[in-house]
């Protein structure tokens, strides 16, 4: 049975295709078209879910889409009745792209997918799932788990904000609900905007500016803005926000609360807006910890699966991990709306259809989420001359590594594209830059001369899985980013810190101090041999000659794009930033040795994140 699961027409457009209850294929549509978050129709990612498989849409048994827009328009409709005349201008401008297309859906893929050859008979396997059950699909099928509870927290779907579930073996049933506009990622989404970073993409910010800060906010913003209870459950003072019928997230009256307007995009972060994300991060920690106890309480399960795009905050995670409510936590990697392709297919096969269900009690069935596009030597060496990169090809993956290895134990910034991409927004070491983790300014450097980012954002460590428990504190496999641990104590470095905000940054705070944050923490993703030979090979090899089993592992992009996807792309962001080296397959390339004047600017054409 193939079917085909598709998210889009809000932010992180993807496809998704699963065969047989297994995940074969899956891609987000901005690493096609190079807009980031891209949300228009995945048809980039649907050519490639097939191709990858060697099927034509005809072939297909379903096509799912991963939410239910009729639903949506009802909340949409009911929200804008309610506050009217308030929203009026939003109105006038929603709804007609919702009359026009959206209402109309089945017509739209039918439409899209005959840009893609002979559609005939399509109309029929045409099925809608809702917005949370793909996401509860995605967490709770591709786990470990034979059975867990499971906990969805989002912005919005159709009316759902934060759900709790149940999933054992084919079944999901979702047993309670928080609706719009009671959002707990609406809430740190109203922070992302009012600290200046932009909605959908600037939240990972306020978690990495939080530790700058300290929570001087929380408790206003527990007594005016958000209503919370002991089980977790919560309602939010909506007079200080204006997200539900207006263009911006928060009005006049939050501003007044916290002293001013939002800060302007790109100007000086001041430490208000560190205490801010310190306050926010820490209100947010609080909820999740209430709903995870309840959930121990009420449920029962000694496993607990986890998506949604608040479960990108590994921070908060590692909370839920320390709290021993569960005995194991499982995240979607993809968490956010591109992993609902992957939960409206997964629906389709195990509720919808009703198969017996496919789970092995070691491992999850995400591949380690290399799901995207792969090249083959000859492709990668045509694609690379074509552009006018100058290579050499090492002959044997053993050669490459030792090569690898010294060059970064020299210092050198290594760009690395191997296999198949990942789904999802980690970089886990297939298109990833590379770096010696143990030097001191290599974080700064990486920021500011190869992200061309705030210098303030930090960077996550990759480490053998084998000796994970020697530099960090974390007991539990870690191979999605997903968590944070701190630097063991006995890696720390003696310091004397008097420095506030973004000066603590001066200050190295371990042997590893690229990857340690200002609070001693790190993203912490761990590698083995199975899910990512060659990656995990270059690590081993790093380890031998530095007795250290970490780089520093970063998305191959700059600034405002999506991860690299093509060898052409890795050769442009590679000309185009201070990298040293790029490895694409067995080619390496030196900058030193390239053609200068094939260098391209192409950063200040890019939207800013």
């Amino acid at each position: 049975m193939k079917i085909l699961g598709i998210s889009a027409f809000y932010h992180d457009s993807a496809a998704a295709l699963v065969v047989n209850g297994q995940i074969k294929a899956a891609a987000e549509e901005e690493r096609f078209t190079r807009i980031k978050h891209d949300y228009s129709f995945p048809l980039n990612s649907i050519q490639f879910c097939l191709n990858n498989l060697s099927i034509k849409p005809e072939d297909l048994d379903f096509i799912v889409f991963y939410e239910k827009p009729l639903l949506k328009f009802e909340r949409l409709l009911e929200t804008y009745f309610s506050l009217a005349p308030r929203g009026f201008s939003s109105f006038l401008k929603v709804m007609p792209l919702w009359i026009k297309e959206k209402l109309f859906q089945k017509k739209l893929i039918i439409k899209n997918l005959q840009k893609l050859g002979e559609t005939t008979s399509l109309e029929s396997k045409i099925l809608f799932s809702e917005h949370h059950i793909s996401h509860a699909a995605s967490a709770f099928y591709p786990s470990p788990f034979y059975e867990a509870s499971i906990l969805i927290l989002d912005g919005v779907g159709e009316w759902s904000t934060s759900s709790i579930g149940l999933g054992i073996g084919s079944n999901i049933e979702i047993l309670k609900e928080i609706n719009f506009p009671h959002s707990l990622g609406l809430l740190y989404s109203a922070f992302t905007y009012y600290i200046g970073f932009r909605v959908n993409s600037g939240e990972y910010k306020v978690m990495g500016l939080a530790p700058y800060g300290c929570p001087k906010y929380k408790q206003i913003i527990l007594d005016n803005l958000i209503h919370l209870k002991p089980d977790g459950s919560f309602r939010l003072n909506m007079e200080y926000f204006d997200y539900a019928i207006g263009f911006t997230m928060t009005n006049e009256k939050f501003h007044k609360l916290f002293g001013g307007p939002p800060r302007k995009q790109e100007s000086p972060i001041t430490q208000k807006e560190m205490d801010l994300a310190s306050s926010i991060q820490a209100v947010l920690e609080e909820v999740i910890l209430l709903i995870v106890k309840f959930i121990s309480k009420e449920i029962g399960k000694k496993k607990l699966c986890m998506a949604g795009g608040v479960a990108l905050n590994c921070v908060a995670n590692s909370k839920v991990l320390k709290s021993k409510l569960f005995d194991k936590v499982w995240i979607q990697p993809a968490s956010g709306d591109a992993g609902g392709a992957i939960g409206a297919a997964l629906a389709a096969y195990y509720l919808y259809n009703q198969q017996p269900r496919q789970h092995s009690q070691i491992k999850d069935s995400m591949n380690g989420s290399y799901l995207g596009p792969s090249f083959t030597m000859e492709e990668i060496e045509q694609r690379l001359k074509r552009v006018g990169g100058n290579c050499i090809k090492i002959k044997t993956e053993s050669a490459l590594v030792q090569k690898v290895s010294k060059l970064l134990v020299q210092g050198k910034i290594i760009a690395w594209f191997q296999g198949r991409a990942e789904f999802g927004p980690r970089a886990l070491g297939n298109r990833s830059i590379l770096a010696d983790p143990r030097c001191k300014n290599m974080q700064k450097t990486l920021n500011l001369k190869i992200k061309y980012r705030e210098s303030f954002r930090p960077f996550a460590p990759s480490v053998l899985i084998e000796d994970v428990q020697d530099w960090f504190d974390l007991k539990e496999d870690s191979p999605y980013m997903l968590f944070t641990a701190n630097v063991k104590n006995d890696k720390h470095t003696r310091v004397i810190d008097e420095l506030e905000g973004i000066d603590k940054l001066k200050i190295p705070r371990s042997q590893i101090p690229a990857v340690t944050h200002v609070d001693y923490s790190a993203r912490v993703q761990t590698v083995d041999k199975l899910s990512n030979p060659i990656f995990y090979k270059l690590l081993k090899e790093f380890n031998k000659i530095t007795g250290c089993p970490i780089l520093v592992n970063t998305s191959f992009n700059v600034r405002g794009e999506p991860i690299v996807n093509t060898p052409e792309e890795a050769f442009y962001c590679f000309m185009d930033t201070e990298i040293d080296y790029l490895v694409v397959g067995n080619f390496l390339l030196n900058k030193k040795e390239q053609n200068n004047s094939l260098q391209i600017d192409y950063k200040k054409k890019l939207e800013l994140d």
